[in-house]
C-alpha cells in the first residue's frame, strides 16, 4: 500500500491558513487533519477537539514530557503543539494528513518527517496582510505591529519549504493546493510498487 501523504502548510499570522484548509478538507474529504494541541484561548466559534485540543499550561507540558508531540512551539506566548498518536498509523493505512502549523513547528516536522510536502501561504502583499490582522479586531497598536515585525521573519523561513501559494482567494489557493498534491501523488518515488508489473511473454 502507498504510504500516505503528510501535507504540511504555514504562513504568517492572518496569511489565512485556517479558511484555506477548511476549504481544503471540504473538497478532499479523503484527507484527514492532525488537531493541534494549543494554550491560547478559543477564539468565538472554536470548539475543543475540532480546531484545536485546548490546554491548560500545566497539561500542556505534562504531554510534553509524556513525548506525545510531534512537535511543539511557544509562539506569541502561547503553546502549539502537533499530538503524535495516530499520525504515523494513519500515513501507514495510506491516509493523508493536513498540518496547520507554524513555522517553528513546521522546520521541526521537516527534521523528522522530510519526505512530507512543506507548502507556505503567502499574502498577496504587506499591506493585505495588515489589513487582514486588524480587521480581526482583537489586536491592540502594540501587538499588531509586534504581529507585522514577525510576518516579515516568517515569511523569509517560507524559503525553506517545497511549495509557495500566494492566497489572494481562498479558491485560487485551494485550487494551486490541490494541483500540488495531484502532482505529488504521481511521482515516481511515491508509486514504485506499480512498476512490478511482472516480464510477460
Amino acid at each position: 500500500m502507498t504510504r500516505g501523504l503528510l501535507i504540511v502548510i504555514s504562513g504568517a499570522s492572518g496569511t489565512g491558513k485556517g479558511t484555506v484548509c477548511k476549504k481544503l478538507l471540504n473538497d478532499l474529504p479523503e484527507v484527514s487533519y492532525s488537531v493541534s494541541a494549543t494554550t491560547r484561548t478559543p477564539r468565538p466559534g472554536e470548539v475543543d477537539g475540532k480546531e484545536y485540543y485546548f490546554l491548560k499550561v500545566d497539561e500542556f507540558k505534562a504531554w510534553i514530557a509524556e513525548e506525545k508531540f510531534l512537535e511543539y512551539a511557544e509562539v506569541y506566548g502561547n503553546f502549539y503543539g502537533t499530538p503524535l498518536n495516530k499520525i504515523e498509523e494513519r500515513l501507514n493505512r495510506g491516509k493523508d494528513i493536513l498540518l496547520e502549523i507554524d513555522v517553528q513547528g513546521a522546520l521541526n516536522v521537516k527534521k523528522k518527517c522530510p519526505e512530507g510536502i512543506y507548502i507556505f501561504l503567502l499574502p498577496p502583499s504587506l499591506e493585505e496582510l495588515k489589513n487582514r490582522i486588524e480587521g480581526r479586531g482583537t489586536e491592540s497598536p502594540e501587538s499588531l505591529a509586534r504581529r507585522l515585525k514577525n510576518a516579515v521573519a516568517e515569511i523569509k523561513i517560507g524559503l525553506q519549504y517545497d511549495y509557495v501559494v500566494v492566497n489572494d482567494t481562498i479558491e485560487n489557493a485551494a485550487a494551486r493546493i490541490k494541483s500540488i498534491l495531484s502532482a505529488e501523488r504521481c511521482k515516481v518515488s511515491r508509486n514504485l510498487d506499480k512498476f512490478n508489473l511482472g516480464t510477460g511473454n
